[in-house]
């Protein structure tokens, strides 16, 4: 059985096969922002996977599928809804319903869970998502079966990890997104005594006011290098204290996940500090893509 897999979120059109249970085709294209911008309008981002999809779909990895499986909004909520998942949606009916196939239904998280899960054979039904990432930082209890539940027990209170980091990188100079440049500068200096300090009320945190002082190290001007350690160690010590406080209530084993989970700072920081009941994502299914919704279309496809 062969499983077309579409996800088109805020900044990356993704596109996957699995083939009797083996990803086959994993394809991504990072959406375009203009320098100095912090993102894109929807309707920007809407065109610009209309124009990616076709190009991205015309290769033989996706002939003689058996499904279609596309997420079609941001969370498994009623009233969750972004228009740029009508993109995916809309041309995942049309190779489904002129190829007669079966099409299911997904959502863009519960695809980031399940590739998470199956990039480090992570097998447990009942656990703690941290979904971070540039638009989301949520905490999660998820219980993953054949269907997946999934409530959210914490998160941000005003905006997200990745946008804090992407906000002060845009600042700096770097490219949207500026995850990875203000990773990589966060890793070349070993420490730094310029701090910002973090912020968490048990499993809730603010990072606006972070992101101020952050600005404000810029117009003093401290070197990329020592502001970039400062974020990623914000970042870090976050995570580090909503981990202790989770992992007290909870006693469940912990997935961390989204485009901030990729950074090689924040996993450093985090694997010294936790022996036990922490997993990551494996970096290259961390971010956006569309493997986690072609396994559960693959998944559905076969009735498991």
């Amino acid at each position: 059985m062969k499983v077309l897999g579409i996800d088109t979120s805020n900044y990356t059109t993704s596109i996957a096969v699995v083939e009797e249970g083996k990803i086959i085709y994993d394809v991504r294209k990072l959406l375009k922002v203009k320098k100095g911008e912090k993102g894109l309008r929807q309707s920007e981002a809407l065109f610009q996977h209309v124009n990616n999809l076709p190009l991205m779909l015309n290769d033989d990895a996706v002939k003689g599928i058996d499904a279609v499986c596309v997420s079609v909004k941001p969370r498994p909520k009623e009233d969750s809804y972004m228009p740029v998942f009508k993109a995916g949606e809309s041309i995942g009916q049309a190779i489904a319903y002129t190829n007669n196939i079966n099409i299911f239904y997904t959502t863009h998280q519960e695809g980031h869970i399940e590739a998470a899960c199956r990039c480090i054979n992570f097998n447990f039904k009942e656990f703690i998502a941290f979904h971070l990432s540039g638009g989301t930082s949520e905490i999660l209890y998820v219980k993953r079966d054949k269907n997946y539940f999934i409530e959210k027990i914490g998160g941000t209170k005003d905006i997200s990890l990745g946008q804090f980091i992407d906000r002060i990188g845009v600042a700096l100079g770097y490219e949207f997104p500026s995850g990875k440049f203000v990773d990589d500068a966060a890793l070349s200096i070993s420490d730094s005594q310029l701090r910002i300090p973090s912020r968490v009320d048990e499993l809730k945190f603010n990072l606006s006011g972070q992101e101020t002082l952050g600005l404000k190290y810029i117009d003093k001007g401290y070197n990329h290098e020592e502001i970039s350690y400062s974020v990623m160690l914000c970042a870090s010590k976050t995570i580090e204290k909503l981990l202790i406080n989770t992992l007290k209530e909870y006693k469940l084993p912990v997935l961390i996940m989204g485009g901030v989970a990729s950074s090689s700072f924040l996993k450093n920081y985090i694997l010294k500090r936790f022996s036990k009941d922490i997993y990551f994502s494996n970096s290259k299914y961390a971010s956006d893509n569309a493997t986690g919704v072609a396994y559960i279309g693959y998944m559905n496809l076969r009735g498991v």
